[in-house]
C-alpha cells in the first residue's frame, strides 16, 4: 500500500489507511452497510492504521471510520484523507469507487422547462399534513408520477433532473412529478393503514384537483417508501397504474431478524407475509423493482418479486451493483424507471 492514506479500490481488494503518527487512538473500524463483515478492524504500524479487505459486490462503497480514543470515547467520522463524499439519508459518507464506475450521463443532460408549485394537504388521520412539491412541464396531460421521500429523491438522487432530461430528450412523455415529503416517516411508511387511506382518499384526489388530472398515477419509493407504496396499492388498487419500488423494506422474520428491533417490525412482517402468502390480487399493475446486490433487503425483494409475479403483476426485479443508498437508487432510475413510464405512458409519435 506504500504511503497511501485514504482509500483505494484495486481489482480484488480495498485498501484503507488512517494516519495516526502519535498513536492517539486504540482502534479504527470500517463502518459500512454493503454486506461486508461488521468487524473490519484496522491494524496499526509505523504511525498508520491500515486495512486490506475484499470489496463488496458493488461498484461503489459508502463508508465511515469508527475511531476509538484512549479515554473511551468513540466517534464515527468521514475519512479525512478521502475528499470524495456523498450525501445520504443519515448524513455524509466517504465514498470509494471501482475503476469501471461511471455516473449517469443524464445528470448533465439538457432539461425540459417546467414550473414548480407547492401544496399542503391536510391529513387529520395522521395529525398533520402531507406536503408536496410538484413539477409540471407543458403537455403533462393526465400523467402523474408520485414519489415517496420526494425531497430526498430530488436532492440526493436528482429525480427532478431525470424527469426533465428524459422529457427533453423525448424518452418519456411529459408528466407531472409529485415529490411527497415523508412526514413522520417511520410511522407513516411502515404499512400504516391510516397513511394508505390518506394517500389514496385525500392526497391523490387533491393532487388531481390541483393538476386537472383524473387517471391513475405511477407510484414510486425506496426502502420504507417502497413498502408504503405497495401497501397503498394493495389497499386501494385502482389508485395506481404502475409501481416503481427500490430496495423495499419487505421484512420477513426468517430473512430479516436484524430488523426485529424496529418499532413497527411486527406490522411490516404481517403485511409482507399476507402479500407473499396470497395466491391472487384484485388489480395487478405493472411493477418494476430494483435492489442492490450488496444489501440485506435483496432476499426479501426477490421473494416479493416472485410473489407479485405469481399474482399477475407484470413484475421485473433488477439487481444493481450497489447498496442501500440514494446514489445506488439514482443509478438505477435509467433505464428501469424510464422503461416503466414508457410502458404505462407510451411516448407520442415524434417524441415528447
Amino acid at each position: 500500500m506504500g504511503d497511501l492514506v485514504g482509500a483505494q479500490w484495486e481489482d480484488d481488494a480495498l485498501n484503507f489507511a488512517y494516519a495516526d503518527p502519535d498513536h492517539r487512538l486504540v482502534g479504527v473500524r470500517l463502518v459500512q452497510h454493503a454486506g461486508m463483515p461488521a468487524d473490519l478492524h484496522f491494524a496499526y504500524a509505523d504511525g498508520v492504521w491500515r486495512l486490506r479487505t475484499a470489496p463488496p459486490a458493488a461498484w461503489r462503497l459508502e463508508y465511515r471510520l469508527e475511531l476509538r480514543h484512549r479515554d473511551g470515547r468513540v466517534e464515527v467520522v468521514c475519512d479525512p484523507a478521502n475528499p470524495s463524499r456523498v450525501g445520504g439519508g443519515y448524513g455524509d459518507h466517504s465514498v470509494v469507487t471501482r475503476g469501471d464506475y461511471r455516473e449517469p450521463a443524464w445528470l448533465t443532460a439538457p432539461a425540459a422547462e417546467g414550473s414548480w408549485r407547492e401544496l399542503a394537504i391536510p391529513a387529520p388521520a395522521l395529525a398533520g399534513e402531507v406536503w408536496a412539491r410538484i413539477w409540471s412541464p407543458p403537455g403533462s396531460g393526465d400523467r402523474v408520477l408520485v414519489a415517496h421521500d420526494g425531497p430526498e429523491y430530488d436532492k440526493l438522487a436528482e429525480l427532478g433532473q431525470l424527469s426533465a432530461a428524459a422529457v427533453r430528450a423525448g424518452r418519456v412523455a411529459p408528466h407531472h412529478l409529485v415529490l411527497l415529503a415523508p412526514g413522520n416517516r417511520m410511522e407513516w411508511y411502515s404499512a400504516n393503514l391510516a397513511y394508505a387511506r390518506t394517500l389514496a382518499i385525500q392526497a391523490i384526489p387533491r393532487l388531481h384537483a390541483e393538476l386537472g388530472t383524473s387517471g391513475p398515477v405511477v407510484g414510486m419509493g425506496a426502502s420504507l417508501g417502497a413498502l408504503a407504496m405497495l401497501h397503498a396499492q394493495r389497499r386501494f388498487p385502482r389508485t395506481f397504474s404502475g409501481l416503481f419500488l427500490q430496495s423495499g423494506s419487505f421484512f420477513r422474520p426468517r430473512l430479516d431478524p436484524q430488523e426485529s428491533g424496529f418499532v413497527r417490525f411486527a406490522r411490516i412482517i404481517r403485511f409482507s407475509g399476507r402479500v407473499v402468502g396470497t395466491a391472487s390480487a384484485p388489480h395487478p399493475v405493472a411493477t418494476v423493482m430494483t435492489c442492490g446486490s450488496a444489501e440485506e433487503n435483496l432476499a426479501n425483494n426477490r421473494e416479493m418479486a416472485t410473489a407479485l409475479g405469481r399474482q399477475g403483476y407484470p413484475t421485473e426485479l433488477h439487481e444493481n451493483p450497489d447498496a442501500h443508498n440514494f446514489t445506488g437508487w439514482r443509478d438505477a432510475l435509467d433505464p428501469y424507471l424510464l422503461g416503466l413510464l414508457r410502458r404505462v405512458w407510451p411516448v407520442p409519435a415524434g417524441g415528447g
